[in-house]
């Protein structure tokens, strides 16, 4: 059976796809839908209600704005990843916008999943994976904004989000090494990837994973957005529209946040990183660090946003 194949990274700051026909970054806020009347008055403008998703669970908001249409729902934890109602919802909600964007699916989907270190890790890593594995796989069907979806995930694989973000620099767009960087794999490469829930590292050697050097921890732009929110004023989904936006003021969160990430890796991998042949670093926090990591000597891709989901996408590629 010929399958579409597709990449996807379910971060907390932003649900990414990526396949042939390219890229699409879905902001990750889920709202329940009361089915409230949107209210227009005189003077002000009419905003647009998100996308409302309608599945086996109840009615829903998905993407950017919808914590100002109903209940935000914002549930971080790696649970998510189990099959959570919200994540259901987001899921649906980003197969319906790539749709919208590329065409609809005529095939059936092959995913490769990109998942946080913690759930790789571990005496429950084995089940973590099939769990993952069972609720996606199979037939999803839903309404968007009234108009009905059907489609089968037949299949899906499972890697670490900062391997997808490896692939992507040491894989061109048709899944073979780039003959420059295929030297890199065999010595040691150091990846970071700064996401919205957490900070993780990896350091391959010889295409296999140092331990000691590889880790994941609860410190990404999340708790900038934290610092920023110490009285508990907005959701934190509210915040990353505002960050999103250029419309918050992080000018002394940014600090202390850029300490705690910085500690965070000198805590994992001390001085090494200077014999590492190369150092990337991705993810939607790497853009706010810019080139303040490393003395300005690490990589940063030109997609930091989408880089994990395309590599995930260009290692499904290498398998076929």
């Amino acid at each position: 059976m010929h399958c579409l194949l597709l990449g996807m990274d379910a971060g907390n700051g932003a649900f990414k796809i990526f396949g042939e026909s390219g890229g699409l970054e879905v902001v990750s806020q889920v709202a329940l839908n009361g089915k409230q009347k949107v209210l227009s008055t005189l003077g002000l403008r009419k905003s647009k209600a998100p996308l409302s998703i309608h599945n086996e669970h109840g009615l829903f908001y998905v993407g950017a704005g919808s914590h100002d249409y109903g209940r935000p729902v914002e549930n971080l934890d790696v649970d998510r990843f189990s099959g959570t109602p919200e994540m259901k919802a987001l899921l649906h909600g980003s197969l319906t916008q790539y749709q919208q964007r590329y065409g609809k699916f005529s095939q059936p989907l092959s995913i490769v999943l990109g998942l946080p270190n913690e759930i790789l890790t571990g005496d429950q890593a084995g089940q973590n994976i099939e769990n993952i594995k069972h609720w996606l796989r199979g037939v999803h069907t839903w309404t968007a904004d009234g108009e009905e979806y059907r489609l089968e995930i037949a299949d899906v694989k499972a890697a670490s989000q900062v391997t997808g973000g490896l692939f992507d620099y040491l894989l061109n767009a048709e899944g073979k090494f780039v003959p420059e960087r295929k030297g890199a794999f065999t010595r040691e490469v150091g990846v970071i990837s700064i996401g919205f829930g957490t900070v993780e590292l990896m350091v391959v050697r010889n295409r296999e994973i140092v331990q000691r050097f590889t880790s994941g921890i609860a410190s990404g732009v999340r708790r900038l957005l934290e610092i920023v929110n110490a009285e508990g004023l907005y959701s934190l989904g509210e915040l990353d529209l505002q960050l999103r936006a250029g419309q918050l003021d992080i000018r002394e969160a940014l600090p202390i946040w850029e300490r705690e990430v910085t500690g965070v890796i000198e805590k994992q991998w001390g001085k090494a990183w200077k014999r590492f042949a190369a150092v990337l670093v991705m993810g939607g926090g790497s853009v706010l660090l810019g080139n303040s990591l490393f003395n300005g000597r690490a990589y940063m891709t030109d997609e930091p946003v989408l880089s994990i989901a395309r590599g995930l996408y260009k290692i499904g590629l290498s398998k076929k």
